[in-house]
């Protein structure tokens, strides 16, 4: 990538891109010429239709991926480069659409009363009750509880907005046993290293050993549930 590399980060980053999709982008245009091994600037439509069919039928990708790949190709030649090039033309591939499996209150229960370890306990049920994004519950901060307006803040959410969400009682008495017994300071959730919050994968490998714990209640749907985790997680 070379000077484009800069140029990218720095246009991301005064579009107010989060993190994850600043590494994301840049990653995938990594890649994007790494396969071809040259400078991106001489490609065009039809390298991109190729590597886009070369991911989806040689490496296989998942629609997910793909898409992220074709929108940090087309942010970095139609915003870095301003090349005209007719992202129309380029075909997108149609996602099968799934409905998501929705657990019920005594499925959550049941995933509560098998999980021993207090700060995973209160992670599951903060991503229930409030219905926060993974990467919004990695960033809360202590002071984002406010137990007097039952509400929590969540900061530089999607689209870097900020909101409020709901605070129920029984999650303000959970995360008043977790502030009393480990004393979290900058982040409610830090992660080994406490200047750091939790990582992603953590918590995602958090939730699938709970899911495999032994006295968990219809054991079936969870199996059936890639994360068993809310939408918006």
């Amino acid at each position: 990538m070379g000077k484009f590399h800069y140029q990218m980060l720095r246009l991301m980053e005064m579009k107010n891109f989060s993190p994850e999709t600043v590494k994301s982008y840049l990653l995938q245009m990594k890649q994007f010429v790494k396969h071809y091994n040259t400078s991106p600037d001489i490609l065009g439509e039809k390298e991109i239709i190729d590597y886009l069919y070369y991911l989806q039928k040689e490496k296989k990708l998942s629609f997910s991926s793909i898409s992220v790949a074709y929108s940090a190709i087309k942010f970095f030649y139609q915003s870095v480069l301003e090349k005209e090039v007719d992202f129309k033309r380029v075909p997108f591939p149609k996602t099968k659409k799934k409905l998501p499996v929705v657990l019920s209150k005594e499925d959550i229960k049941s995933i509560l009363d098998v999980t021993d370890n207090l700060k995973h306990r209160v992670i599951i049920m903060t991503a229930y009750d409030t219905g926060l994004r993974l990467s919004e519950i990695r960033n809360l901060i202590p002071s984002d509880i406010d137990s007097n307006r039952m509400q929590v803040r969540v900061r530089h959410g999607k689209g870097q907005k900020d909101r409020y969400t709901i605070l129920s009682m029984s999650l303000i008495r959970e995360l008043r046993k977790y502030y009393k017994a480990c004393k979290p300071k900058q982040w409610l959730f830090p992660g080994s290293n406490e200047n750091n919050p939790l990582c992603r994968m953590s918590i995602q490998t958090m939730f699938k050993k709970a899911k495999k714990k032994p006295g968990l209640v219809n054991r079936q749907r969870f199996t059936h549930c890639a994360t068993a985790l809310p939408p918006t997680f």
